[in-house]
């Protein structure tokens, strides 16, 4: 069995294994230790469930995820629905400033703006949107107010691989230019790329991470 060809069958081993997933329908191939997702699923928080599965994957690189949502007929939601719902979680979780988020549903897709002071506010809203049934997929373009600084990204990154007894954060270069963060040099592990990626979204002021890790 040849390296993508074990990758592969442990993928379609790992979407089989976590139950939020019906596999049946989602297509799988991998070269060169980079695994695209094809197919179908029922929701978008099945099709998040999916990309998360493949990426604890050991010798996967990269996620290449082209799966659409089909819904069948009885659970399709219109958008004035979906809209109410989304408000609704926003106005009631605690980590998420409604008053300064914007909410627009086209097509059960839904495109989130407006500028919070924080990425973890941000990104919990994306999340909530996207748990609601009917929506197809979640465009953020919300804005992170604060300046982004090198000391404090490579300072999170420095504790969450401190937590990790294998990880090595000196292996790591942080570049900052505004909100946005470049993550370059070389990690043993997919699992270790992503560490370091949300590591650097957790640091105050970070609109963008360009992660240019390589996966030795």
């Amino acid at each position: 069995m040849t390296r993508d060809s074990k990758i592969q069958h442990d993928v379609m081993t790992e979407l089989a294994w976590e139950p939020s997933i019906d596999e049946a329908e989602i297509g799988v191939t991998v070269h060169d230790g980079v695994v695209t997702l094809s197919g179908f699923v029922t929701s978008f928080p099945e099709k998040a469930a999916a990309e998360h599965a493949a990426t604890r994957v050991a010798g996967v690189k990269a996620i290449v995820e082209e799966l659409k949502v089909r819904f069948s007929t009885a659970t399709q939601s219109s958008d004035v629905e979906i809209a109410k719902r989304i408000a609704s979680i926003f106005e009631w979780d605690p980590s998420i400033p409604d008053s300064r988020i914007n909410v627009k549903v086209e097509h059960g897709w839904v495109t989130l703006s407006g500028k919070v002071a924080w990425h973890f506010q941000s990104d919990a809203a994306r999340k909530a949107a996207g748990r609601v049934q009917g929506v197809l997929g979640v465009s953020n373009l919300i804005e992170v107010a604060q300046p982004a600084s090198a000391a404090d990204v490579r300072q999170k990154i420095t504790a969450a691989f401190e937590r990790q007894a294998d990880l090595d954060a000196a292996a790591i270069s942080v570049r900052t230019d505004g909100g946005t963060v470049t993550l370059s040099g070389q990690v043993k592990a997919w699992s270790e790329r992503r560490i370091a990626e949300r590591a650097a979204w957790a640091a105050p002021g970070v609109t963008k991470v360009d992660d240019q890790l390589r996966v030795a």
